[in-house]
């Protein structure tokens, strides 16, 4: 059973650190529950992911008790065991968001930490430098418009679903895992609208269904039925009740059908043409298109804004060509 937040704040940390307290064990569980609590399931599978992986590395038992090592220590302590972790995860040759993102879960517990009165001091290590350049570069709008020619042939049933997918991840920009966790219950085909948790929200917010999108979505529903749950389940004939799609499942599908029709495609390129689509037809309003792509920061859509036009090589062209003239 979890403590109190009183007896959270209560809590002393040179206890912890003795481990004298009998908070101690109950604190960092309280603490570390806290943190995860909230998130959506891939963010809390990465998170955990992150902190098991400093558990390993400083070689405590369980995540609890490496949290509690961590915040028992003084502030210098802490830092110098960050600053070590980081040099463990570079050293590792582990790219940079993955270096920032698990500098980051331990930043975020300590802070944590901070806040309910355990410590007095915040983490001060920092992140790794990362190159902000991202290729967001998607298919081309004739491979998708293949793409769903191909998810037409297929067999009755599967052709509706895959339809309806492909329509989703293109035509809203969705996300896998937005995409995947879509229930029944979240789709209003009188409204034409779904409700959708985007990456790093805690609230649905609803979104507005194309009318070649609804009737894409209206027609799996019909072949999958009225019953709650998943909107989109898998065709194993070996279970009873057809699963949940997962977000590898989803990507296996479109990268089949990519390859289908000769091309490699994942489900984010799929929002990376709509996107590069959208920026084309609103002329470059990167907050038009924001509504869209539901960016919480805005400055990621100028990068598939220079990647569109290419403005760096349309001045490298200018600048060759001078180089030519008499």
């Amino acid at each position: 059973m979890f403590t109190k937040a009183s007896e959270l704040v209560a809590a002393d940390p040179q206890d912890i650190a003795r481990g004298t307290s009998s908070f101690a064990h109950i604190g960092t569980e309280t603490l570390a529950a806290s943190f995860l609590s909230g998130r959506n399931p891939r963010t809390l599978e990465a998170y955990r992911r992150d902190l098991e992986n400093y558990r390993a590395f400083i070689g405590e038992e369980t995540i609890n008790a490496a949290i509690r090592r961590l915040i028992g220590s003084s502030q210098g302590h802490a830092n110098a065991i960050a600053h070590s972790y980081r040099t463990h995860l570079i050293d590792r040759g582990m790219q940079a968001a993955t270096v920032n993102r698990r500098l980051a879960a331990l930043r975020s517990i300590v802070k944590l930490a901070n806040t309910v009165g355990l410590v007095a001091w915040k983490l001060s290590v920092e992140g790794m430098k990362a190159q902000t350049y991202r290729d967001t570069r998607g298919p081309s709008t004739e491979t998708y418009r293949d793409m769903l020619a191909a998810a037409s042939a297929q067999r009755p049933g599967r052709a509706e679903r895959d339809v309806a997918i492909l329509r989703l991840l293109h035509d809203l920009g969705l996300r896998r895992g937005e995409l995947v966790s879509l229930d029944l219950a979240d789709v209003d085909l009188t409204r034409a609208t779904i409700m959708v948790k985007g990456k790093g929200r805690t609230q649905v917010a609803p979104i507005t269904l194309p009318s070649p999108t609804k009737a894409a979505l209206a027609k799996w529903i019909i072949v999958r039925g009225p019953a709650p749950g998943p909107v989109f389940t898998n065709f194993n004939r070996a279970q009873k009740d057809p699963g949940r799609l997962t977000g590898a499942a989803i990507y296996n599908l479109v990268r089949s059908l990519g390859g289908d029709v000769g091309a490699l495609v994942r489900p984010h390129g799929l929002r990376h043409l709509a996107i590069t689509q959208a920026l084309d037809v609103f002329n470059g309003d990167v907050r038009k298109v924001a509504q869209f792509s539901r960016h919480r920061d805005i400055r990621v859509l100028t990068i598939y804004d220079d990647n569109r036009s290419d403005a760096a090589g349309e001045v490298a062209a200018a600048v060759a060509n001078m180089g030519l003239e008499a």
